[in-house]
């Protein structure tokens, strides 16, 4: 089980394929996801790893948050975050992640929180069709109509469906298709809509209800200090053998 990442979305745009057809996609931002601290069994009683993303200013965190960071080493963070890991997948602090932790043709699992819609009636929240028209109505057209029963049970029950405040609420988009990765400026293109507006962090992980792509590194797809993204899974053999074909090529020639 690898960490997720946490994520800015950009805004939705569309990808054309080489068969020409077009795919929407929502655009998600990686904005120097590192690693702020880590959490052991023998330490914690658990697993996990924690990262922090895009940057605060100093007047917008507390002095332990500044402590805690200032450990780690990293800069002030907007957007913390805990991801659950294998014993295998911990990372180093300070390591940052890049955007090709993901690869396409991956599912992913896209949690954060939906649009508010403020106050909203019955019928937008639930869908309720109305009452009718005219015969006795009027005024009320759009409640919700009986609210209660009578003296027995003399109450309203939870969870009644009536007006109140819509959205904003904590939702997981399952198993969206990751289209394409851009290393370079961190954004990661994922098929479809996910929650919330411009600007919201979002959290992205592997997709639970399956496996894992067979090219996604592990235990993480990092960023170098040179500027060069690579993972811990030792790229190093690949790269031996694209260069052992060059040299035979020039003694042949």
């Amino acid at each position: 089980m690898r960490t997720g990442v946490i994520a800015k979305k950009v805004g939705m745009t569309r990808l054309f394929q080489d068969d020409g057809r077009h795919v929407p996609v929502t655009v998600l931002s990686l904005e120097d996801c590192q690693v702020v601290s880590v959490r052991t069994e023998d330490r914690d009683g658990y697993v996990a790893v924690q990262l922090g993303a895009g940057t605060a200013k100093q007047k917008n965190v507390n002095k332990p948050q500044r402590e805690h960071f200032a450990k780690a080493e990293v800069p002030l963070k907007m957007k913390v975050a805990e991801f659950r890991v294998a014993d295998d997948a911990l990372l180093d602090v300070g390591a940052t992640i890049a955007a090709s932790h993901f690869v396409p043709g991956q599912l992913v699992d896209v949690a954060g929180h939906t649009q508010g819609k403020g106050f909203a009636g019955p019928m937008k929240r639930w869908g309720f069709g109305g009452l009718r028209a005219t015969h006795g109505v009027s005024l009320s057209h759009r409640s919700h109509g009986s609210t209660g029963n009578r003296q027995d049970p003399g109450k309203v029950f939870k969870n009644k469906k009536m007006a109140g405040h819509m959205g904003d609420r904590m939702r997981t988009q399952q198993n969206l298709e990751i289209v394409r990765v851009d290393d370079e400026r961190g954004l990661i293109f994922v098929k479809g809509s996910v929650p919330g507006s411009k600007n919201t962090w979002l959290t992205v992980e592997d997709a639970v209800k399956v496996s894992r792509h067979a090219d996604a590194p592990y235990p993480a797809g990092l960023k170098q200090a040179g500027g060069d993204n690579n993972s811990n899974d030792a790229p190093e053999t690949p790269a031996e053998d694209t260069a052992a074909p060059e040299a035979t090529e020039g003694q042949e020639g």
